[in-house]
């Protein structure tokens, strides 16, 4: 497929990805949507009269709303006819927005957006669904013989987050204070947290019509209730989080930011990337049985930036290392009646590959805090400093293109003193 949108072959956005984002200018401060092609944006608010398909056309003013939560509403089939319509209007074939003065109005340069949450999230949730990374911490925290808990092979085991600091990439963290227990068997102490921690994970934002309450979706039919993915980075204070989990797990150790990356890359443009799910056993229960794969070759890389503006990738992994697929995670979210809606945002856990250089956190990178990782700068570090800015990239490598995801990237600043 070709572009009259000049970009290169390693650019995260050609024509084949096109994924979906909110932004604002600081010329037209309004929320607006827009779609990514090369290093612009196509705001669909301005050109929504041309999406005047049979399913589309009578539902144009979604594209008109400050978040993609009615778009995402109207389903798959509507999703289809939208990437194919936008994909025939940036086609070097097409002359419609070519005309100079068009393309002045409708592209807006990413390097001069404002970009935003892409949906008003109602609720998130996080699951635990990488074999390496759980098997990683259950032998740190119980040894190898009792590394995975009895439950983790037969559901997808997760908690619920937070929506509301769910923040857009760029947004800056504050490491948090809070209580945690420096020596086993001693005292508690209240102050800010001392091992705060990255988690390399990607997710879901959940698509088609909502569902009420004592419906369930099985893995069978979960895929069209999912619309597309997004780079994610769960900030963890690891200390606040021992302290606290037992017996209902995390709380303020993961409610104190969650970062995503802006554009929301779809599952049509994944779909040349699947590659088998992962082997599991025991064989699932039906209602987490599908058929064809929900597994992807992304890409995923972890950078830390230290305050000497030095960069180093600590991580190199993959989402093919999922053990639960996302119809899974979301066929286990309702099994129980529980409703979902438009905008709901559902993340993988943390993503570990097999070597040490793929592990997707702090945690285990330094093997709760025994091995130094090793930064360009010269310096060391066991969890993250104040002033280190983590930037998380995914992408897939097509034949002659990619399909990628930009970046999700955040600084963690010094607690505060008031």
């Amino acid at each position: 497929m070709k572009s009259f949108v000049n970009y290169s072959s390693d650019s995260d956005f050609p024509i084949e990805n096109l994924p979906y984002g909110v932004f604002s200018t600081a010329d037209k401060p309004e929320k607006r949507i827009g779609v990514a092609i090369g290093d612009q944006i196509l705001d669909l608010s301005l050109i929504a009269h041309l999406f005047d398909g049979p399913l589309l056309k009578n539902n144009q003013d979604v594209f008109r709303h400050d978040c993609l939560n009615d778009f995402m509403a109207l389903g798959r089939p509507a999703w289809l006819e939208a990437r194919s319509k936008l994909q025939h209007l940036l086609a070097a074939t097409t002359p419609t927005l070519q005309e100079s003065e068009t393309r002045a109005k409708v592209f807006v340069p990413q390097e001069s957006a404002k970009m935003h949450l892409p949906a008003k999230i109602g609720d998130y949730t996080d699951f635990y669904s990488s074999i390496h990374h759980a098997t990683n911490v259950g032998i740190m925290f119980r040894g190898k013989e009792n590394a995975l808990m009895p439950n983790w092979k037969y559901l997808p085991v997760g908690y619920h987050g937070r929506a509301s600091s769910v923040v857009v990439s760029g947004t800056p963290i504050t490491r948090p204070r809070g209580q945690t227990l420096p020596v086993a068997g001693g005292e508690p102490v209240y102050g800010p947290s001392k091992r705060m921690d990255f988690e390399l994970e990607v997710a879901f934002f959940v698509g088609g019509q909502p569902t009420n309450l004592g419906d369930t979706v099985t893995a069978e039919k979960a895929y069209d209730h999912i619309f597309g993915m997004v780079l994610m980075n769960d900030w963890s204070a690891r200390d606040i989080q021992q302290w606290e989990y037992v017996p209902l797990g995390p709380f303020c150790a993961k409610n104190l930011g969650t970062s995503i990356s802006p554009w929301v890359v779809t599952m049509e443009a994944l779909e040349p990337f699947k590659i088998p799910n992962m082997e599991q056993d025991p064989t699932p229960f039906p209602y987490l049985r599908h058929e064809g794969s929900c597994n992807f070759d992304i890409k995923l890389e972890v950078d830390i930036k230290s305050p000497t503006d030095v960069i180093t990738t600590v991580c190199q992994s993959n989402y093919k290392y999922m053990y639960w697929t996302p119809r899974q995670q979301l066929a286990h979210h309702t099994v129980t009646g529980c409703n979902i809606n438009p905008g709901d945002l559902m993340a993988s856990g943390t993503i570990s590959g097999e070597t040490s250089d793929s592990f997707g956190s702090m945690l285990e990178l330094c093997w709760k805090g025994t091995k130094p990782v090793n930064l360009k700068d010269g310096t060391t570090r066991h969890f993250l400093q104040d002033n280190d800015e983590v930037i998380v990239r995914g992408y897939c490598v097509g034949d002659g293109f990619r399909v990628g995801f930009g970046s999700c990237a955040g600084k963690l600043l010094p607690a505060r003193t008031d």
